[in-house]
């Protein structure tokens, strides 16, 4: 074909896109750690903090579960909420860990955890029907509520107040539209982590209002260097009103296996399966009994981990620290580090300008070739996120990089 027909062509199908899509936009995420792999290709050295992915293999145990599952020959269609065994032991996880109490049959288990925060959100959204995400945010979260046609309420909480949203927020934010509240704690992508009094004060507020939803996202649970983590589930006042989501990815190293789920009011569960019933059905076979083992087995490995990212983020709070200019604080949970860079906006090297936070992740990217993500895409235009879930020597050379690289910016 024509070099010429041929961009016309592909510009009368973009034409036809849906203007549900077309108001979408792409994964910072995901698009960073192209960039970064597109420049790996070229033969430059680039590090990459941009993605949030244990560096970690899949235990052992785990792997031999999904083998043997293999060989049982699980590769047939799955109930479309997941195993009963694998909901069971989810059941059994909630009650132990948490002290959470749930029946099987309030269990949907989804292709990810990020399926499972659609599915919620596409169950319980209507058009118009208003969403309160606290900034920063995960990215994913205000285009699923677009997707579902909802409006965004962002209440933005900044790193003098550890990125926690207060009650006072909260109630201020909440209109007659109000339909759900989505909580993510430990945070992605600022690391920070509400303690029982904390999310007390915000059950306090929720209790006067007995439509909203609340939506916790607890897929960081075991990523926590403050003790026991809390779920705002456990409040028997609001406990019918929220939906539990969690998964294998983080705390097992199994992003690739595909595994989330949610624990649920049940009729917010039996939407969810008929949902999904519709468009996936249940996930992997062999990943849902991989996951049985995960939450049924040793967790050794698990603690093993923890202590590694625990060790990384002092490292690496310790390096930013010494950079002038940056603003620090000190995560509690996950694997992310997210310091305000605001005080090198305005500032240039040569003919590269820094006007923000766009700008900035730009430069650290293509002069000091290290790969992170700009806060505007997480609803705070002063951060950017560093994930520091790779190896303590990377660690220690890109913060040595970046150091290097800002230094050049002179106001």
């Amino acid at each position: 074909m024509h070099p010429k027909l041929s961009i016309l062509n592909y510009l009368y199908i973009m034409s036809l896109i849906s203007a549900r899509l077309n108001s979408l936009s792409p994964s910072a995420t995901l698009a960073m750690s192209q960039k970064s792999n597109e420049l790996k290709a070229q033969g430059i050295d680039v590090i990459n903090l941009s993605v949030g992915e244990p560096d970690f293999f899949t235990p052992d145990s785990i792997k031999e579960a999904a083998k043997k599952a293999v060989d049982n020959n699980f590769s047939f269609y799955s109930p479309v909420p997941g195993y009963p065994g694998l909901r069971n032991a989810i059941v059994a996880k909630l009650k132990n860990e948490n002290g959470l109490d749930y029946t099987a049959d309030q269990i949907v288990c989804s292709n990810g955890a990020k399926q499972s925060v659609c599915n919620t959100i596409l169950c319980i959204i209507d058009p118009g029907d208003e969403v309160i995400i606290p900034a920063p945010f995960w990215v994913s979260y205000v285009e699923m509520v677009k997707l579902a046609e909802g409006k965004n309420v962002i209440v933005p909480a900044s790193i003098d107040q550890n990125f926690k949203i207060t009650p006072a927020q909260l109630e201020a934010a909440i209109t007659p539209k109000t339909k759900a509240l989505i909580l993510c704690s430990p945070s992605n992508p600022t690391g920070s982590v509400y303690n029982k009094e904390e999310l007390k004060g915000l059950v306090d507020v929720l209790v006067k209002y007995p439509n909203i939803i609340v939506i916790s996202d607890e897929i960081y649970e075991h990523i926590n260097y403050i003790g026991k983590h809390e779920s705002i589930a456990q409040f028997p006042e609001i406990k019918e009103r929220v939906v539990v989501v969690n998964g294998v990815s983080k705390a097992y190293a199994m992003t690739g296996w595909r595994i989330g789920f949610i624990a649920a009011p049940l009729a917010i569960a039996k939407a969810s399966n008929k949902l999904q019933g519709q468009y996936t059905s249940g996930p992997c076979s062999v990943s849902q009994k991989a996951a049985e083992s995960a939450f049924s087995g040793e967790q050794e490995s698990v603690e093993q981990m923890r202590k590694a990212f625990e060790r990384r983020k002092n490292l690496v709070v310790k390096l930013a620290k010494e950079i002038p200019g940056l603003k620090v604080n000190n995560p509690e949970g996950a694997f992310y580090l997210f310091p305000d860079c605001s005080s090198y906006f305005g500032t240039s090297y040569g003919e590269t300008k820094i006007n923000n936070i766009a700008d900035l992740t730009m430069f650290i990217l293509m002069e000091g070739h290290v790969a992170c993500v700009g806060g505007n895409d997480f609803g705070d235009d002063n951060c950017l996120r560093l994930s520091y879930a790779t190896s303590d020597e990377n660690l220690v050379e890109a913060l040595k990089r970046i150091k290097d690289t800002l230094a050049k910016l002179k106001k």
